[in-house]
């Protein structure tokens, strides 16, 4: 029955694609209705709002045809036309644009539209962290054209948040340990997680889908250099030298590395990235200063975007959104106290 259930959402997520122009490099879809969280009464991923990304190559000539084919999706910038909607999506907050509470399909969904130009920069260099940080959770990828930028792309961010992760990490740790790590990094920082979301959020992410992570990263872990994975005993043992820290910093994207330097490098002095980072490799709290860097691109776009949010969805459906986010914040407080 639970395989049965999992297929037919599958198949309604692809049907739900055929409602929006299909000239996507990349749909996904994520969040509490597709992969079950723990931590909640019901917990019924059905009656969940569906949440997707899609990144497109032409974002104008994209949300011309969705305009004309869901017109009802948009707020009041439907009226400035696709070039202006463009402008906001792509010089505002993280990149994306998003509408949400949007009827689809029986269901209730929320999606946004990346440039795949974006998408590809955020992947690599973690310039927002907003679209890079959800595909450090297990999405379920609708539909991905052939496009070999991207798959590097793609496949060059978990590894990232593998090495992001390490830096942060002890010596020697368990699987789920690991990949609390990771699914935190794109929440450090965002003041949503202070107001609007669930505090055990990431808990509620991982414990129910350790096997979604390991499809995502056991390879790559068996892979790195870095680390030995003791996949029977569910345990990983990395190098905490400097040496190996300063080849981890090294690996990092380039945004957090320019992060990592300005907290560390006194202004005025303006030593270069490689020097910078050999200092913080042998620093004793090495994994606080990138931790540090890390809330400090998340802050910052998690902030713009959802400023941007209020115009893209609108005031009466961003109190609606809000409100419900809240709620579920409390419920989960109460468990907690209960």
């Amino acid at each position: 029955m639970a395989i049965q259930a999992i297929q037919s959402t599958g198949y309604q997520f692809r049907r739900i694609l055929t409602y929006f122009p299909q000239d996507i490099s990349l749909a996904f879809a994520y969040g509490s209705g597709v992969f079950r969280q723990s931590g909640t009464a019901h917990n019924n991923v059905g009656n969940n709002m569906l949440d997707f990304v899609f990144a497109v190559d032409d974002p104008v000539t994209w949300h011309t045809m969705n305009i004309k084919q869901n017109r009802a999706h948009y707020s009041v910038l439907k009226y400035l036309g696709p070039r202006h909607i463009t402008t906001i999506q792509n010089d505002y907050g993280a990149g994306v644009y998003y509408n949400t509470i949007v009827p689809c399909d029986g269901k209730v969904i929320k999606y946004g539209i990346v440039s795949t130009d974006r998408l590809v920069e955020d992947l690599l260099h973690w310039k927002t962290l907003y679209i890079a940080g959800r595909l450090h959770k297990p999405v379920k990828i609708l539909t991905q054209k052939e496009n070999g930028r991207l798959r590097t792309a793609l496949n060059a961010n978990l590894k990232s948040a593998l090495t992001a992760a390490f830096l942060m990490l002890p010596e020697s740790f368990t699987e789920e340990e690991l990949y609390l790590q990771i699914a935190g990094l794109s929440y450090s920082g965002d003041f949503r997680m202070i107001i609007g979301e669930d505090k055990a959020k990431v808990l509620n992410i991982v414990r129910p889908n350790v096997a979604h992570f390991q499809k995502l990263f056991s390879n790559i872990l068996q892979e790195c250099s870095q680390a030995v994975y003791k996949a029977p005993t569910g345990r990983v043992e990395i190098d905490k030298s400097p040496e190996g820290q300063f080849i981890q910093l090294m690996a990092l994207p380039k945004t957090l590395q320019q992060k990592i330097t300005l907290l560390v490098d006194p202004p005025g002095k303006n030593r270069d990235v490689e020097e910078m980072l050999l200092q913080v490799a042998h620093d004793p709290d090495c994994g606080s200063v990138v931790q540090q860097a890390i809330c400090g691109i998340v802050k910052s776009s998690s902030l713009t975007q959802s400023t941007k949010g209020i115009l893209t969805a609108g005031l009466k459906k961003t109190v609606s959104y809000s409100a419900k986010k809240i709620y579920k914040m409390v419920k989960s407080l109460l468990r907690k106290k209960s």
